[in-house]
């Protein structure tokens, strides 16, 4: 299909569905929870088939990373939305000033319309119906461009859609990267974006043709800091479920990890121990997400390969080196890096680790500040003033202190990143927010004494405006 062949089909569906929202362009609450209970019931009832697509586009995915990291988390934050929803689209009332009284004020949440979603691959079930969920709790129509990476699982929730809501509700759009570049370009209300920084530059371009306003969910090097009076076992015991989680291909990730000097050997060997009982194998483990395809698998090695080549240490871990077929690469160490590996230049999105040493915290803090601000930053301490130190002086998108990763799963917490890791957020009341319209409304009744500001202005009006206002 040629481009211009792509833009109007395109073009035909959004037009579908934006004349479908302006006959109804503000769904009452019953609405809106039927809405979302639909979804919610297109993941229960057919979880296992979405998890066996999911399987089918990584090659190997583990049930359990699915169920953690797609289903559950989607069904909990559909339910944390219905819960709240009534609360959500009250209008709020706000405070007028003397001078405007007799009058009442509030903002009313109004649905934007017509959302595009472009989905990445790494969890294509939750980072395209989370999005959904809130713009659905918002009251808006929803255009979702799925990746080409997972084929299988864009396939069936394209059906299931079909099948639980009703036409011109929910639009899955397939296809290529031709395709995303034709959908980032359509005048949507709102333009929702979860990827990498560079795409993500092009989607905000994109976008601004016509002022479309944008959401941009990134990555980046997410940073981990084991601070000195933190136990390594138990620091190890908080991070390695989220580094390991999907093989890694997660955008909240430790992407590095800083540790006391003289304390590296120690870390390497509660790692290596504690991935070992998690993973007593990798070749054939159905617990061990494979990396989605050959040419992610290759970048990973390439990754390796150049550290090796600049003198990094490197340490695959596991009882045996996975297998380049199923591309099910095992957790491997990385030390003794220093900023001319491409390792710790690009963000690794895989099941690589590299551990810096560090003298001092402050070293450490210099050296984040010194690089793009990340999505999440991770702080492992019980120490209150290490804590505080750490978040007072850096930026990120979001914090685990004493975890990883899992602040994505806190429905009342927004997500989102911070200069190159994204901007905006959603999640909770900030997803609602994001998708509507915080309409301000200023409304006076039968009596006003506007007509008392009328020019020409005398000495009545200077004294209520400027001795009384003006202080």
């Amino acid at each position: 299909m040629t481009e211009g062949a792509i833009k109007t089909d395109l073009t035909d569906i959004l037009t579908t569905l934006k004349n479908s929202f302006n006959k109804t362009p503000f769904p009452e609450l019953q609405q809106r929870q039927q809405d979302l209970k639909a979804l919610k019931a297109l993941l229960l009832e057919n979880q296992d088939a979405l998890i066996k697509a999911m399987n089918q586009d990584f090659g190997n995915r583990s049930s359990d990373d699915s169920k953690i990291g797609d289903i559950l988390t989607t069904v909990q934050g559909i339910n944390y939305s219905l819960d709240r929803l009534k609360k959500w689209m009250k209008p709020s009332k706000r405070h007028l000033s003397l001078l405007l009284q007799p009058a009442s004020a509030r903002v009313e949440y109004q649905p934007l319309g017509v959302i595009g979603i472009i989905v990445p691959w790494n969890y294509p079930v939750f980072l395209g119906l989370g999005p959904l969920t809130a713009a659905l709790a918002a009251g808006n129509k929803a255009m979702i461009k799925m990746s080409e990476y997972t084929p299988h699982t864009a396939s069936i929730i394209k059906q299931l859609v079909g099948k639980y809501f009703e036409p011109n509700k929910i639009s899955i759009v397939e296809g290529d990267a031709s395709v995303a570049a034709a959908f980032s370009s359509l005048p949507f209300d709102h333009l929702f974006f979860t990827g990498s920084t560079n795409v993500g530059k092009l989607v905000m371009r994109a976008a601004a043709e016509h002022l479309v306003p944008v959401t941009l969910e990134l990555g980046g090097k997410s940073p981990a800091i084991i601070a000195d009076d933190m136990d390594i076992n138990t620091a190890v015991d908080r991070f390695i479920l989220g580094k390991t989680l999907n093989a890694g291909q997660t955008c909240v990730a430790p992407d590095y990890i800083f540790c006391p000097k003289g304390k590296t050997q120690q870390l390497i060997d509660a790692i290596e121990k504690t991935f070992e009982r998690m993973y007593p194998s990798i070749k054939d483990n159905k617990d061990y997400t494979s990396v989605i395809n050959p040419a992610q698998h290759a970048r990973l090695q390439a990754l390796i390969d150049d550290a090796q080549a600049k003198g990094a240490v490197i340490t695959p871990l596991g009882s045996d080196p996975g297998c380049s077929k199923t591309r099910q690469m095992p957790l491997t160490l990385i030390h003794g890096v220093n900023k001319e590996m491409l390792v710790m230049q690009q963000e690794i999105f895989g099941p690589l680790l590299p551990i810096v040493e560090y003298d001092t915290l402050q070293q450490a803090i210099d050296y984040i500040n010194a690089e793009e601000r990340p999505l999440a930053l991770y702080i492992y301490s019980f120490n209150k003033a290490c804590q505080d130190k750490i978040l007072k002086s850096t930026h990120s998108g979001g914090v685990c202190i004493n975890d990883a990763a899992f602040h994505v799963a806190a429905e009342d917490l927004p997500f989102g990143g911070v200069g190159s890791s994204g901007m905006g957020s959603y999640h909770g009341s900030e997803g609602f927010k994001t998708f509507s319209h915080a309409k301000s409304i200023l409304s006076r009744g039968r009596v006003s004494f506007g007509k008392f500001l009328f020019p020409p202005f005398g000495t009545a009006v200077h004294n209520l405006i400027y001795k009384l206002y003006i202080r």
